[in-house]
């Protein structure tokens, strides 16, 4: 329905914005061919197209699914001081959001490793980066180097590292290592002792020295595979909630601030320190669901993470967590 003028006199400034905003976004006209119609400057029109968006006269609508995650995607990475942000569409199953996430970061891997400045990728295990593996593009970088980031698991894991990283590696059409050693030692004293072996040592100083690294994040359910199925003898899932944890990274647990909880678990990790990946350009956080939000809160606190591919619920609640 048109607008009804309210009192018998006409605004000419107003009429001038809307002609021009119509010259510009109907009929698709320059701003140099918008300029030379009405006589007036270029930075005359680029400036009255903003105050024409101000005013509201222009407003864009894009009718799409995927309209709300590009919204998201400029606020994650403004909010949280990121470089990048990738949000997945919400689906009415939500048993996919895993998948989602992990396709989402498979076509953001695709960019990234087809970058030839990228010489060492380093590559975490988990639900999530086996299905971006299986979504990743086919790219040709025989000078690109794929590395295990974490130790496996010593029982009951159906993803394990050594496939996920040989699958990167394989679509990559590049070279691939391992960290090949449990993801926990079983004492402190025992992983001081192999963290000096130079077979370790040498692996994960080429880890730090990843031009970019891909993790996931667990949270304290038994949806998460360290949780299932991981703990190292003797730790106890009860101890860890006590202690303060509400997940974990790369086998570290946090606590809601993004601290390592005070518990012997995080000393027996093999492998590099959280410290570690503030020296990578790159560290992506792949994570979705709403249970995870207080993991993705903790992880992205430490503010070591550049990247982070999530889903459209759990951008809104992270969203509306900042807020708070």
């Amino acid at each position: 329905m048109p607008s009804i003028l309210k009192t018998p006199q006409i605004d000419e400034e107003e009429r001038f914005l809307v002609r021009l905003a119509w010259a510009c976004e109907i009929e698709g006209m320059t701003q140099a061919g918008a300029a030379e119609r009405f006589g007036v400057t270029r930075l005359r029109v680029n400036q009255a197209l903003g105050e024409a968006r101000r005013r509201g006269i222009i407003r864009v609508v894009i009718n799409s699914p995927y309209s709300p995650c590009a919204e998201a995607e400029a606020q994650l990475t403004e909010v949280f001081s990121l470089d990048h942000a990738s949000v997945a569409p919400n689906m009415a199953n939500s048993e996919m959001v895993q998948y989602m996430v992990g396709t989402a970061l498979g076509l953001h891997l695709s960019s990234i490793l087809s970058d030839e400045s990228v010489k060492r990728f380093g590559m975490s295990w988990g639900n999530t980066l086996n299905f971006a593996t299986r979504a990743m593009k086919a790219i040709n970088r025989p000078d690109l180097e794929i590395i295990s980031v974490m130790g496996g698991l010593t029982r009951g894991s159906d993803l394990n590292i050594f496939e996920i990283t040989t699958r990167l590696a394989n679509y990559c059409h590049a070279q691939h290592s391992y960290l090949t050693a449990p993801l926990y030692a079983s004492s402190a004293e025992s992983q001081a002792v192999l963290m000096q072996q130079d077979v370790f040592r040498d692996v994960i100083d080429k880890i730090r020295g990843s031009n970019a690294l891909a993790m996931a994040a667990g949270d304290m359910s038994d949806r998460s595979m360290l949780i299932r199925d991981g703990l190292p003898s003797g730790v106890l899932y009860e101890e860890l909630l006590e202690a303060g944890a509400v997940g974990d990274v790369l086998g570290y647990f946090l606590d809601a601030r993004g601290k390592l909880i005070d518990h012997p678990v995080n000393s027996r990790v093999i492998g590099i320190g959280l410290e570690d990946l503030r020296a990578i350009p790159n560290v992506i956080l792949a994570a979705g669901g709403p249970h995870k939000v207080p993991i993705i809160q903790a992880v992205l606190s430490t503010g070591v993470i550049n990247s982070l591919v999530t889903d459209e619920e759990t951008a809104s609640l992270l969203l509306q967590g900042k807020k708070k």
